[in-house]
């Protein structure tokens, strides 16, 4: 009888052991998960620590967070700035968050709001052979993009320079500028040195594209827009010839454009 029951009992305590180590294992994929997502949390932007921008009549924070290359998120969390992100002529807005300062330690430096200007970087040497890396695949947008305007790409997106965030398209005085994706416009203007008459379209809380050098805006801040809507003129204003100088951008970052647009 003894020796008849053993192999039961082995059995049973087989299937106890299997269903421990399943639970245990449930556990582990729940906490894994948990990880991952802290992993793929958005990256904050990179901060200008020491530097304040002075905020001009028909500035808003859009406008300020697109000029600096920074999300608008950060840019109204670093300064207290409660949704709708309404800001005031005269104001101090802190291109870094509260409590931090000058890298070098001088006293924060005010600027005008404009253009970026390029930054040259000195390349570093090094004595060991290069590895080979795969480049990184664009982040998903999620949605489908359209071409903003008809016409012949003049101008390329170049990481790194800040005179070529996106893409220069060639045409022709009054020709319609179409929204490349369905969302609101959070920036209607002419006050972004550089970029002529603006329009900025949020497509969710991570894209944004920006039409420029407009010869007329067709629409107004908070204004809700459909993918081929027109909103705007080609123009020629703040550049040598008729064209949209067209970016997106990521997360407050450009990208480049081709990589989103269908090709034709």
């Amino acid at each position: 009888m003894k020796n008849s029951n053993a192999p039961r009992l082995s059995r049973l305590l087989a299937m106890l052991l299997a269903m421990v180590w399943l639970a245990g294992c449930s556990s582990s994929v729940v906490r894994d998960t948990s990880s991952s997502s802290r992993s793929r949390a958005r990256a904050v932007s990179q901060p200008k620590y020491g530097v304040i921008a002075k905020v001009q009549r028909g500035d808003t924070l859009y406008g300020l967070a697109f000029r600096n290359g920074i999300d608008v998120r950060d840019l109204a969390a670093w300064n207290g700035i409660a949704s709708p992100y309404t800001i005031y002529p005269g104001q101090g807005i802190r291109l870094y968050p509260a409590g931090g300062g000058s890298a070098s330690g001088r006293p924060a430096t005010t600027v005008a709001t404009g253009r970026p200007r390029p930054v040259t970087t000195v390349p570093t040497v090094t004595t060991r052979s290069p590895a080979v890396t795969t480049p990184a695949s664009p982040p998903s947008s999620g949605f489908s993009w359209r071409w903003p305007a008809e016409g012949v790409v003049i101008g390329g997106f170049t990481a790194g320079d800040a005179t070529k965030q996106g893409v220069d398209i060639g045409g022709s005085s009054g020709q319609p500028v179409r929204a490349a994706g369905d969302g609101v416009v959070v920036y209607s203007g002419g006050g972004l040195v550089g970029y002529g008459e603006l329009v900025i379209i949020k497509h969710s809380e991570s894209w944004l594209s920006a039409y420029g050098h407009n010869r007329k805006r067709l629409v107004n801040e908070g204004q809700n827009v459909k993918a081929g809507q027109q909103v705007a003129e080609m123009g020629r204003s703040g550049a040598a010839r008729d064209m949209l100088h067209f970016e997106i951008r990521y997360n407050g970052k450009p990208v480049d454009p081709l990589l989103y647009l269908p090709r034709r």
